[in-house]
């Protein structure tokens, strides 16, 4: 399915098309991208002290992400000489070198990717879009400008959707620290009587329904 005609992306819609500037130079998004994993996340201003917190955050998880196939991208509507001299200010102050691009966004595309929400100001919101190597939008999340977001989370996403495409289950909550499955994973519930009766036989299981499974070697 194609995008739809909301001003923003849906799950499993087709990330759109952007041409965009950034530090590491003009980028096609999410053509140039194709075959990769990506998360792209936008945050309210340079020079702000949540955001700084965020990109050493993310940038600590770099090589992390790169494990999984997965591209980081930040995004703002700054422009690409205030990204530049932030990063370096990081840098030097901070010790931290960012290694991903940083996207200078007009209104347009912010907009495009529903990052403007005129009820919390005009810059854009901490947006993350989780893209799969066919560029199908796979995870959304938003937060306020006052709430920093979880890297660890924001990973465990996608190594966790990653794990699914691959072995075709479901990932309870706070996989793989859940409560009632420790690191195992959720079979998909049977489509027809025949399948349910024998489910029991196949796997471990709270009923037919609730079937688990650890995962492949």
């Amino acid at each position: 399915m194609e995008q739809s005609s909301y001003s923003m992306p849906l799950l499993g819609d087709t990330f759109p098309e952007i041409k965009v500037m950034t530090t590491h130079g003009p980028m096609n998004i999410p053509a140039d991208l194709k075959g990769s994993w990506f998360v792209l996340f936008s945050h309210p201003a340079d020079y702000t002290p949540v955001c700084t917190t965020e990109f050493v955050a993310f940038q600590k998880r770099f090589d992390e992400f790169e494990k999984l196939n997965c591209k980081l991208i930040g995004m703002s509507v700054d422009q690409v000489f205030s990204h530049m001299k932030w990063g370096e200010w990081i840098d030097e102050k901070l010790d931290v070198t960012i290694k991903f691009p940083i996207i200078a966004a007009g209104d347009a595309i912010a907009s495009k990717l529903g990052m403007l929400h005129p009820n919390k100001g005009t810059n854009t919101v901490r947006a993350v879009f989780v893209v799969d190597p066919e560029s199908k939008v796979r995870l959304i999340l938003y937060y306020p400008q006052e709430l920093g977001r979880n890297m660890d989370e924001i990973l465990r996403a996608v190594q966790a959707l990653q794990i699914s495409d691959k072995e075709g289950v479901a990932m309870p909550a706070g996989w793989p620290n859940n409560e009632l499955l420790g690191d195992r994973v959720i079979v998909p519930p049977p489509t027809d009587e025949k399948a349910a009766k024998e489910r029991k036989k196949q796997y471990d299981n709270y009923d037919w329904w609730f079937c688990h499974r650890p995962l492949k070697k």
